[in-house]
């Protein structure tokens, strides 16, 4: 039963239920949460990767990506290319089924609320300020430093042989909470395609009450911005041989 696909499906929902869960919290009328602020955003977001990665390994997804941003790094540090294939496709359902998931836990909170704005943000990033080709540059460079920690984190200069297996999920997680705190406020850090694209394709099927448009316009940003930024990351390390 286990198996990397069922790894990267099952850790990518628990992600994305985690992580737009605490969103929702925040955002949402009635919410017990509700306006706790950026702090707790960001915290709940650190604390879903965590919970994502444990999630995945332990379901048979060894690599634990959950980002195919992220599979596109290691797939060009490596040079195989194979795992795309099975990887993004079990990610995006994955973050579907995990915005999904969302929307039935809170259920009674989105007739409650009233912006349309508030509840498109329980399911994928927008700009504080939109500007396309300035959104874009802050998607490249957030998971650019995401890919470029993350091979530190797990490079042999860093820890010898790498980090304890246990260890490795905790700091990935510390990693994105400050990654959230430090650069998060300009797009809301999606730095993952699959995080941004497949809660938004729920958002657009799903009969939420009183919800708008998905923003179409805006969603190809945090897709092509992370699939950049890990390319170049990817490219760095593979000349510095991290």
């Amino acid at each position: 039963m286990a198996s990397p696909f069922l790894g990267e499906f099952l850790g990518t929902m628990v992600l994305v239920l985690m992580g737009n869960g605490v969103v929702a919290s925040v955002l949402l009328k009635d919410s017990k949460a509700n306006n706790a602020g950026w702090i707790v955003i960001t915290a709940g977001w650190a604390f879903a990767v965590m919970s994502g990665v444990f999630t995945s390994i332990a379901a048979g997804g060894a690599d634990a990506h959950l980002n195919p941003a992220v599979s596109l790094g290691f797939a060009i540090i490596s040079g195989d290319y194979s795992k795309l294939a099975s990887y993004i496709p079990a990610q995006l359902l994955g973050a579907f089924l995990g915005a999904t998931l969302v929307w039935l836990h809170f259920f009674p909170h989105w007739a409650r609320t009233e912006d349309p704005a508030l509840k498109l943000g329980c399911f994928s990033t927008g700009p504080a300020i939109r500007s396309p080709f300035w959104n874009l540059v802050s998607e490249v460079i957030g998971t650019f430093v995401l890919m470029l920690v993350v091979f530190s984190i797990f490079s042999k200069a860093v820890s010898g042989t790498g980090p304890a297996p246990a260890l490795g999920p905790l700091l990935v997680g510390a990693l994105v909470w400050g990654l959230g705190l430090s650069l998060g406020g300009t797009t809301g850090y999606a730095i993952n395609p699959a995080r941004d694209l497949g809660p938004r394709l729920a958002h657009a099927l799903l009969p939420i009450a009183g919800k708008g448009d998905s923003d179409w316009g805006y969603a190809a940003i945090p897709v092509i911005g992370p699939m950049l930024g890990a390319a170049l990351a990817a490219l760095l390390v593979s000349g510095l041989h991290l």
